[in-house]
């Protein structure tokens, strides 16, 4: 691969893997290219964009050794397919009733293991997530967010008196 900008090519580059971005077909081509993810696990997943989601109902200690296989397999097709994770943005959220079956979920990768950090909110597709499934820190920062586009308006248009 070379890139051009203003006129001039850069040296020739091997890539091993990957899809070109910014171009008409590159959402496409990644699509098709981890379009076979789900398959790899037991578990619920769900995908957007360069985003994936995976969730299991643990009310065992099998639900969670099912959860912890299906993170070593997600680490297994990312090792096939040369497209890694970054594990520091990998997240494990426990939403509802905590529970005595969960635990901790690490993600191996290579010879080192990484511990899924977790936490107790998370901003997804601009929606603020929370473990209790309260929306008061989503409604909060919209209103917020509300109040000061009302300030700025406010600010720079003023009615003509007469």
């Amino acid at each position: 691969m070379k890139v051009l900008i203003n006129g001039s090519f850069s040296d020739l580059m091997e890539v091993l893997s990957g899809v070109l971005q910014g171009s008409v077909l590159g959402p496409l081509l990644f699509w098709l290219f981890v379009n076979d993810l789900p398959n790899w696990i037991i578990s619920s997943m769900s995908m957007f964009a360069d985003d994936a989601k995976l969730w299991r109902t643990i009310k065992t200690t099998n639900d969670s050794q099912i959860l912890q296989r299906d993170l070593d397999a997600l680490m297994n097709w990312s090792n096939k397919y040369l497209l890694k994770f970054n594990p520091q943005k990998c997240k494990l959220m426990c939403i509802g009733q905590p529970s005595s079956a969960h635990r901790e979920y690490y993600l191996q990768e290579g010879t080192g293991k990484y511990k899924l950090q977790k936490t107790t909110k998370e901003r997804d597709l601009g929606v603020m997530v929370m473990t209790n499934l309260y929306s008061r820190v989503q409604c909060s920062k919209a209103a917020t967010k509300a109040r000061s586009v009302l300030g700025m308006v406010k600010r720079n248009f003023r009615p003509k008196i007469r």
